[in-house]
Formats: structure tokens, C-alpha cells, sequence
């Protein structure tokens, strides 16, 4: 069956992403739009208008028109708004790369690209420049003191107006990477359209987000399409002020929240579990945090519960994906809607199905399968790879590659991964689910669930586990086997230091298996007949 949103469709005007969200930038005047959390550098919505203005004029005399790719090589700044929206309003393109990027992975993203222009800061600079050497990177620009490079000030250095452009709506206007969860990221080609559809999709839900004293903290790397339009362009169009974190550490971050007062926080899982488990939490006043948005992996019931009830204020979810400039599903901000466990709704203008991962069949409410979405923000297809495309549609239905189950209010629960099951004797296994039961464990810190190879089953469910304090590892088995069918069963557990993650939060199962599962000699076991 076809769950349609449960809000009324909203109106995409047919408008750049630069000129959509920053509409009522120069209402806002002084009121700082972004503060860096490190230097104290801030950029008002005033000067935010001027300096895009400014760096597209710079960017045209050097050359870089309509269609020419761009990369951001930088952590959360200030200045990345100015540097996005700049390039953007000439009708260029956005490639935003992950700082942690070895010169490799950089050099194989500019490649994919063909990007003339790399934006990025001192540390990484070296990195930068043997990447531009050996793609067609024309000129790097360095935000700070740099031997190598232009500065980025240069840029602003021209009397000129900016070129009238023409951006049309279904113009390319960014191409961030797919995590690469289960293979090598892929360039995703998303519109003004896209994005602005977006925008106004999450600002059609029934009650508003933000007021007009809202502090949001940018944690979540701009890099990656969640703290991109979610944080940065979002908060642009509804005038909230950002506070720029450049990366995770737990006391800095909370020493920001406390600081700036920070009444809204998104956020991924694992920084959710850690304000709802570290004692160094209770040494900070985070009073004014009224509303944490949970995204980027599924957050464990019992987590949010503890959130929510130590910090006194909303905890709710929202699901959505690179491919869908993120979000199909959201919860409004509203305590009686909010149901735990769960990502809310389909969005304004947005349709979701789920169907039988070996059939193709549409499942009912309360069955368990693939999730189908379909709406103004998916995107155009992966830059470069047209089977990829081919293989992520069904018709015009995005095949997300998550399973999922919705509940007869429309309400989605999101499993799992597809490609993550784990085949037991034919039984399929999510491991998400066993990693929520292992969190519920007081004697486990964080979690992860992957398949091991086995002679006499296909696979069985092996756990990696950090352990908080002592741990009896069977103690643990036991205890999860008393709420699994028997297939589901743990069966084998290992404590590891840390479990692997993305930046956004998801498990890396692959380097887990890859370094902890592949390659071990089993034989002694496999040879041992099956009784489980």
C-alpha cells in the first residue's frame, strides 16, 4: 500500500537554492547567522547576503561560470555558507568533501567531479595540494594562513557586481558523496529543485520548528547532506543563528551548548547515547536545549527516552537519505505526536511504500520490508554511474536500501539494512534489532551486530561490543536470547575498544567484518555439526 503524508502538500516556487534561502537575510540585519564555536568569528545575516554577493563576483573574474564544480575541503566554518551559496548563485556546483579524507579518497572525489576549485584550511592543505596536482583542479584557496594556495579573502577582492546568471530550478546545484556504508561513496546529483523542495517540505509540517530566539549548535559536518540543508540552509531560511562546531568532543560541545545557550541541537545516535549516559553531562547547564533532532541512523527507543528525561526537553526522530536532500520523514514538534521508536511521517509531497525484499510485493501495515519513497526531493540519479541509478529506482519509487515497518497511522519505524541482513539458516536478521537489545544491557557502552560466515547455517549474529565496566559476555547472550526468537539468537559476543562509525553515525559493519571476522581460522568450529 501507498502511505501518503498526513500534512498538506506545500508549494515549491521554482527558485535557486542562494535565492530561496536567502530571501529574508537582510530583515535579520546584525543578528549573527553563523558563530564559530573555536574562533568567535561570526557572520551576520547582513554581512551573510554581501559576502555570497562578493565571492560569486570574485569567483566569475576568474573564470568560474555556470556548471563549474567547486569542491569544500573544511570543517564546520563561518565562511562555509558564504563559500556555498557563492557558487551556487552563479549556477556552479558544490562538491562538499569529508575532512577526513586521505589524499587518495580526495583526489578519486575531485576526479569523479572534474572540479576546477578546492576550498580548504591550513591543516589540510598539503593534502589539498597533491590532490589538485593530479586532477584538473585549476587554483586552491586556503581559509587561513597558508604557504600553499590563495587566500580565500583574494576572492573577495574585486569592485565588480556579480554576473546576472540564470539558474534554472532543475539545474545541478550540489554533488555530496553516499557514505559508503557497503561499497565506494558515489556522487549524488541533487537540484536547486531538489533542495529547495526540501526546505519548504520540513517548513510545511503542521507546527512551526523554530521561534524567532532560536540558538541551533552546527555539529553535524556540512559536508554530509544532513548538517547541509537540514542545519546550514535551513536555519539560513528561517533566520536561526548556528553556532559552528568543527569537530566532536564531548566537554567542548557541551561547554558551547551551555555558553551560547543553544536551545535546538541536531544531532546523530551515538552523540544522543553519550548525553544521555555520560556523568560529565550533569556539570553543564543545558537548561535552555528545548529540542534534540535525532537523524542519520535509528535511534534506540530506550536512548531517547533517556535523553528526553535527563535533559528535560523533546527528543524526536526524522529519516531521510543523502538521495532525498535528506528527509522524507519528520515529526512534528509537537510531544503528543512524537512516538518513540519511530521517524515519524512521510513529509508534505512525499509518498512511501514498503514491499517484500525477495517479491516486490506491497506489505500491509506492521509487515517488515524494504522502504519506497517518492517526492520533489529525490534526486536526479549517482553523477557518473548510470546503473547505479537504474538499479536505485523502481519506476519513479527510490529504492532506499532500509527496512522498515509502518504502523496504520503512517508512522515509519526504519529496521535495518537490506544489505546488512544476516541470512541464519534461511531466517533473515536484522542486526539493528540485536544492538538494541544489547544497549538495554548495563554492562555494554555501544554496540554493533554482524554476520560471520558458518559451514552449517549460512551465518550466525556475532556482536562487537564496548563494554562499560566488567562484562560477563555470556551473561549478556543469555539475557538478549530471552527477548528473540531462537534463530535470533547471539552467538558469539567479542569486546572491542570502539565501534567503527561514519561521521552521520551509522556502524560501519564492513570494517568490522573486514578486520575482525574476515580472514580468522575457523576451522575447528565449522567443522563441528550445527545444534543451535
Amino acid at each position: 500500500m501507498t502511505v501518503e503524508s498526513p500534512f498538506p502538500d506545500v508549494s515549491i516556487p521554482d527558485k535557486s537554492l542562494p535565492e530561496f534561502v536567502l530571501d529574508g537575510v537582510p530583515d535579520r540585519g546584525d543578528t549573527p547567522a553563523f558563530i564559530g564555536a573555536d574562533t568567535g568569528r561570526r557572520v551576520t545575516f547582513a554581512e551573510l547576503r554581501t559576502r555570497v554577493d562578493a565571492l560569486a563576483a570574485g569567483l566569475s573574474t576568474r573564470g568560474f561560470e555556470h556548471g563549474d564544480v567547486f569542491a569544500i575541503y573544511a570543517p564546520n566554518l563561518p565562511e562555509y555558507p558564504v563559500a556555498f551559496h557563492g557558487v551556487t548563485a552563479l549556477g556552479g556546483v558544490v562538491t562538499t568533501v569529508n575532512p577526513l579524507s586521505t589524499v587518495e579518497e580526495l583526489t578519486r572525489q575531485l576526479d569523479d567531479t572534474g572540479a576546477t576549485c578546492l576550498l580548504t584550511v591550513p591543516p589540510f592543505a598539503d593534502k589539498a595540494a597533491e590532490a589538485a596536482d593530479a586532477t584538473a583542479i585549476e587554483e586552491v584557496f586556503v581559509l587561513g594562513e597558508s604557504e600553499i594556495g590563495t587566500p580565500f579573502p583574494a576572492l573577495f577582492d574585486t569592485e565588480v557586481d556579480p554576473p546576472d546568471v540564470v539558474v534554472e530550478p532543475d539545474d545541478l546545484a550540489v554533488l555530496p558523496y553516499s557514505s559508503g556504508t557497503t561499497g565506494l561513496p558515489k556522487g549524488v546529483e541533487l537540484t536547486h529543485r531538489n533542495l529547495v523542495a526540501n526546505l519548504c517540505q520540513m517548513s510545511g509540517v503542521e507546527l512551526p520548528e523554530f521561534d524567532a530566539h532560536d540558538v541551533s549548535i552546527g555539529v553535524l559536518p556540512f559536508y554530509h547532506i544532513y548538517g547541509m540543508n537540514v542545519v546550514m540552509n535551513w536555519h539560513i531560511r528561517e533566520g536561526v543563528t548556528v553556532v559552528t562546531v568543527p569537530n566532536f568532543e564531548l566537554e567542548p560541545f557541551l561547554e558551547t551548548l551551555e555558553e551560547h545557550s543553544v536551545t535546538v541541537a541536531y544531532l546523530v545516535p551515538p552523540i544522543v547515547l553519550r548525553l544521555a549516559q555520560e556523568p560529565v553531562v550533569e556539570e553543564y547547564d543545558l537548561s535552555a536545549l528545548s529540542l534534540i533532532g535525532s537523524g542519520a541512523a535509528p535511534l534506540p527507543e530506550e536512548v531517547a527516552t533517556a535523553c528526553a528525561s535527563r535533559l528535560d526537553c523533546l527528543v524526536k526522530q526524522g529519516y531521510g537519505l543523502t538521495e532525498a536532500s535528506p528527509t522524507t520523514h519528520f515529526t512534528p514538534r509537537d510531544p503528543d505526536r512524537v512516538r518513540r521508536g519511530t521517524v515519524g511521517p512521510p513529509l508534505p509531497n512525499t509518498e512511501c511504500r514498503v514491499i517484500d525484499v525477495e517479491t516486490g510485493e506491497d506489505l500491509e501495515p506492521g509487515e517488515e520490508g524494504e522502504i519506497l519513497v517518492r517526492g520533489p526531493q529525490v534526486m536526479r540519479g549517482y553523477h557518473n554511474r548510470p546503473d547505479a541509478t537504474a538499479n536505485a529506482f523502481e519506476d519513479d519509487w527510490l529504492r532506499t536500501g532500509d527496512l522498515g515497518v509502518v504502523d496504520e497511522d503512517g508512522y515509519l519505524r526504519v529496521v535495518d539494512r537490506v544489505k546488512e541482513l544476516i541470512k541464519y539458516k534461511g531466517h533473515q536478521i536484522a542486526p539493528a534489532e540485536l544492538e538494541g537489545l544489547l544497549m538495554e544491557e548495563p554492562a555494554v557502552a555501544d554496540a554493533a551486530v554482524v554476520p560471520k560466515p558458518d559451514r552449517e547455517t549460512g551465518e550466525i549474529p556475532k556482536a562487537f561490543v564496548v563494554p562499560d565496566g566488567d562484562i560477563d559476555t555470556d551473561a549478556v547472550k543469555s539475557s538478549v536470547a530471552e527477548h528473540v526468537a531462537p534463530q535470533k539468537k547471539i552467538r558469539e559476543i567479542e569486546t572491542i575498544d570502539e565501534i567503527p562509525k561514519s561521521p552521520s553515525g551509522k556502524i560501519l559493519r564492513r570494517v568490522l567484518i573486514e578486520e575482525h571476522v574476515e580472514g580468522k581460522d575457523d576451522s575447528a568450529r565449522l567443522g563441528e555439526p550445527d545444534t543451535r
